[in-house]
């Protein structure tokens, strides 16, 4: 298993270099777990041989915005870039849970909340989850993860294998491509949704990139599919963002002007999850 760090991590071990120790608890995993590190005038050895020399470690401590791999004695940021949408994919480290950066958005709040709890606030809006589900944009697959928990079934669907990749180096995101409940589809959801057969959802959660990178996510026509593919009674939740900021207001009126013109009823305010929650 690959050993993840970022600076959040070697804060750790340089305290303990400095008060030269010749050992430490750090997570090997982004916050996940704990495993005991050896420490040597070079650098760090850990339980599985892999050695991190101190010029390395420093590295990682002058990245604050980045997430490292170590695998077979080389050390790499995790990123990458896009062919498909001409976008930069990277992982951010938290203090728990990181998120990722598309284009330089984070795609999970980050202030005054964690990636982790911010899903939860979302998929909490949907409780009781069970039956079929579709998570309509998946990125690191926080979401995804929760909901399968309960429901019996969730589709969710990632625009950019970029994207994927990134998820794949997440420690965090393991579960995304383990779990037999989670049925994971490559492509634009706008092209994606009209291929499901109607009624074939019993929950939706629709967390989008910003409007101004999917526009067409946030149209009246997209929102006619999700409320076709939801079962009668069926639930919606649409992240949006700060609905206490003049955009986050502006977009939020609008897109609940369309949702109900879609034929969604009972469209309201979850303002804890930045959102509008919504039945068919």
């Amino acid at each position: 298993m690959s050993i993840v760090l970022s600076h959040f991590q070697v804060a750790v071990l340089e305290r303990a270099r400095r008060a030269h120790t010749t050992q430490a608890e750090i997570s090997t995993d982004l916050n996940l777990s704990e495993t005991r590190v050896m420490l040597d005038a070079e650098g760090i050895e850990f339980a599985s041989g892999e050695r991190l020399a101190w010029r390395d470690a420093e590295k990682i401590a002058r990245n604050e915005n980045a997430c490292f791999v170590l695998r077979d004695k080389a050390l790499e940021k995790i990123q990458t870039f896009s062919e498909l949408t001409n976008r930069a994919y990277s992982l951010y480290p938290t203090a728990s849970a990181p998120t990722m950066l598309v284009a330089g958005f984070p795609m999970h709040r980050i202030k005054d909340i964690t990636p982790e709890r911010a899903a939860f606030a979302m998929v909490k809006t949907l409780a009781p989850i069970s039956g079929n589900v579709l998570d309509t944009a998946t990125g690191l697959g926080y979401t995804a993860i929760e909901m399968a928990k309960t429901a019996r079934h969730v589709i969710t669907i990632e625009l950019d294998p970029a994207a994927q990749e990134i998820a794949r180096q997440n420690p965090w995101s393991r579960e995304l491509f383990n779990n037999s409940k989670i049925e994971q589809r490559i492509g634009d959801a706008f092209e994606i949704v009209p291929t499901f057969e109607a009624l074939s959802f019993d929950a939706v959660l629709h967390d989008p990139p910003t409007l101004s990178l999917a526009g067409d996510l946030y149209a009246e026509e997209f929102y006619r599919e999700l409320y076709r593919v939801l079962r009668r009674g069926g639930k919606l939740f649409h992240y949006i963002g700060d609905p206490t900021s003049k955009f986050g207001a502006n977009v939020t009126r609008g897109v609940a002007q369309r949702l109900e013109r879609a034929g969604f009823k009972n469209v309201k305010s979850a303002a804890h999850a930045f959102g509008l929650r919504a039945v068919k």
